[in-house]
């Protein structure tokens, strides 16, 4: 289901908690049976794209979205309380399998592993989170990084791929 609009909160699958603050221009895409969990208190910037094919999306009271962010979820994004992901972030939770070179990549299926931003954790302007990705706690991603691999709590990383930070 697409929301262009209409009240998000009133959608199907949608659960949403005191106070969230959804800027304009935001557009959320909703397969059947597909879940966004709004926590207390969250904000979504102006026109960010969040689509839940499958699974859950849920997004932790106090979390912020910057403008411009783009969430798409197979399996399922968590996003925990209080992170913040600031302008133009893109979290995927899926790749494309490109095993058959004779047949298109298109026409091949999805693998999809979910995504887990912990609580407190900052992901910079641009970065990219990949599929299968668990960003600790009170973690920072640097600008324009694109995160491959699992992030340590309280650690920062940056670069592509994202690296730590000395």
């Amino acid at each position: 289901m697409r929301l262009r609009g209409r009240d998000p909160l009133r959608l199907p699958g949608v659960v949403a908690g005191r106070d969230v603050r959804i800027a304009r221009d935001v557009r959320f895409s909703l397969a059947a049976g597909a879940q966004l969990r709004l926590g207390d208190g969250c904000r979504i910037g102006e026109a960010t794209r969040i689509v839940v094919n499958a699974g859950v999306v849920e997004i932790g009271a106090g979390a912020a979205l910057g403008p411009r962010c783009t969430l798409v979820a197979h399996a399922g994004v968590t996003i925990g309380a209080g992170a913040q992901l600031e302008e133009g972030t893109v979290i995927v939770d899926f790749d494309h399998v490109f095993d058959d070179v004779e047949r298109p990549i298109r026409a091949q299926p999805l693998e999809a592993t979910a995504v887990m931003i912990g609580a407190g954790a900052r992901i910079g302007l641009g970065a990219s989170v990949l599929r299968g990705v668990t960003v600790g706690t009170q973690a920072t991603v640097g600008p324009h990084a694109v995160v491959t691999r699992d992030v340590p709590p309280g650690a920062s990383v940056g670069g592509v791929p994202a690296r730590p930070l000395a």
